[in-house]
């Protein structure tokens, strides 16, 4: 049985790895969209796959109640959310902690790009 706390780890840093690559080349205070539009090219240049901004189904107790657009879905199994902002809160984590609920999801990233230095967090789906 595969630890949790190791679940998807290789992707997670390959995709921490291109996000480093972008901001280490563009730096802080881009609106995020920049950030998205580059971090893309970083990750067809490193051959991970990744849908970008696609919207995908909430469920409320296997009902469908709407969607919601991922910045990313990487290889159909990692949510990647970014930020660009001064500084994360509460509600960031909580957005990508609820989208991992919602969308059936067991491993998260949330990247902010909105420091001198980059931001990371990995997250993981608990059952409780």
């Amino acid at each position: 049985m595969v630890d949790k706390q190791y679940l998807l780890s290789d992707v997670t840093e390959q995709v921490i790895g291109c996000a480093m690559r972008v901001h280490s080349t563009l730096g802080n205070g881009f609106p995020e969209v920049i950030y998205q539009r580059t971090l893309a090219l970083e990750l067809e240049a490193s051959s991970i796959l990744f849908a970008r901004e696609k919207v995908h189904p909430v469920f409320y107790r296997d009902v469908r109640i709407g969607s919601r657009i991922v910045d990313f879905l990487i290889q159909d199994n990692l949510l990647l959310e970014l930020k660009a902002t001064s500084e994360l809160t509460d509600s960031h984590f909580a957005q990508i902690i609820n989208y991992l609920t919602a969308f059936r999801l067991e491993v998260g990233l949330l990247i902010n790009f909105g420091q001198k230095s980059l931001q990371y967090r990995r997250f993981i789906k608990t059952k409780s």
